[in-house]
């Protein structure tokens, strides 16, 4: 695999898009318009292997496209990719169903009977969606170390070859403690981390830090 695509052009987007290109891949940033400044801008810095376009362009040419819109978008988001480019391959969904409309800090929009890592799999039939990465900040992302130590990450999706193709991806970043959690259904719980996140967030006055999962040998 060489060709990816990143759906979205704010700081998740922009952080994974680096560290993809850094690894080598040919990477597609895709928006809303042909004319996005920001996604010019990440071209403009990023070298040879970096490109830019619409969600359609950047679906179409990644062999697996990474969604990192935010969770009020994500739907839209992949209408306007056209399924069809999507269809067979792996969606790695960094999306969060965050809810702001009442200020701070936000609500999930849907959780515990439901999931946006759901809703986006009935949304793309045809494709593989794995739910990871919505936990963590940014930097840690694509950097785990960031955290401050050996944090865990949790991947979720129907399709175990896509987990694995998605593992992989998560590897390469940096993560070294990583557990299947199972089905896309799993996403529930992977999003409602995000209310906890906050509270940590806000208690410490900055986005580096992560979950771990202690056990026994």
């Amino acid at each position: 695999m060489e060709r990816t695509g990143v759906l979205g052009t704010g700081m998740v987007g922009t952080a994974i898009a680096s560290k993809l290109v850094e690894l080598g891949y040919e990477v597609k940033m895709g928006s809303r318009t042909s004319t996005n400044e920001s996604a010019a801008q990440w071209v403009a810095r990023s070298g040879a292997k970096a490109s830019r376009g619409m969600f359609s362009e950047a679906a179409a040419h990644g062999e697996a496209v990474f969604l990192c819109v935010k969770g009020d978008a994500a739907l839209d988001a992949i209408g306007l990719a056209n399924r069809e480019n999507l269809e067979g391959k792996t969606v790695i969904d960094v999306t969060n169903p965050l809810d702001f409309s009442k200020g701070m800090p936000p609500t999930l929009f849907v959780c515990n009977t439901g999931s946006l890592g759901e809703r986006l799999q009935v949304a793309l039939p045809a494709s593989r969606v794995v739910k990871t990465l919505n936990m963590v900040t940014s930097d840690v992302q694509v950097d785990p170390k960031r955290a401050g130590g050996d944090v865990t990450m949790f991947v979720a999706g129907n399709h175990q070859p896509a987990k694995e193709e998605t593992s992989m991806f998560l590897r390469q970043f940096g993560w070294q403690d990583i557990i299947d959690l199972g089905d896309i259904s799993a996403a529930r719980g992977m999003e409602m981390l995000l209310p906890i996140w906050l509270r940590i967030f806000a208690a410490f006055g900055r986005g580096h830090f992560g979950f771990k999962v202690v056990r026994s040998a």
